[in-house]
């Protein structure tokens, strides 16, 4: 009995040998279809990656500074206390990095933790303060620049100093 499989299957079955660098047999066990299966759609993908002139590339490898110690002059408030019973309480950020097809992307992202959702991102080429606070920016202005926040982000190279948000969003008071 012949197993017919979609032009999807196939594509995804050869795109995780090139790009996710299982092996042939490892594919095909995975699968369920033979190592021979496995190399015809394979042979295809690449053809046609040819024809419409697309190279696979990997990305360079993401060197991301690391802190060392924590700052011992900024208390940490928030001590794992993740259960919020409002919005604007507690806002917490932090750091991630994207390949982009040609360079590393940051995005910070800040969430609300009582709705458990972002309210406030940004993207730079740098993963420092300012992003950080651009984030914090956004968050501010879009929930109408709530006092008594408080603002929590991990201790990496794109902190923001342990400041209320209303100074850091440039508020006065």
């Amino acid at each position: 009995m012949s197993k017919i499989f979609t032009a999807e299957f196939k594509l995804e079955t050869a795109k995780r040998v090139l790009y996710q660098n299982y092996t042939y047999s490892e594919a095909a066990k995975a699968m369920n279809v033979s190592p021979s299966a496995i190399n015809r759609w394979v042979k295809s993908l690449r053809k046609l990656m040819k024809e419409l002139g697309i190279a696979s590339c990997q990305k360079p490898a993401h060197k991301y500074k690391r802190g060392s110690n924590e700052h011992v002059e900024i208390p940490n408030l928030l001590d794992r206390q993740f259960a919020v019973t409002a919005p604007n309480q507690v806002w917490c950020s932090d750091v991630t990095y994207i390949w982009m097809g040609k360079c590393w992307t940051y995005l910070a992202v800040v969430l609300d933790l009582f709705a458990r959702k972002p309210v406030g991102w940004a993207m730079s080429y740098s993963p420092d303060t300012a992003l950080t606070a651009k984030a914090l920016q956004m968050a501010w202005e879009l929930r109408g620049r709530p006092e008594g926040v408080m603002f929590h982000s991990d201790q990496g190279s794109h902190t923001i100093p342990a400041v209320s948000i209303a100074r850091c969003c440039g508020a006065s008071g």
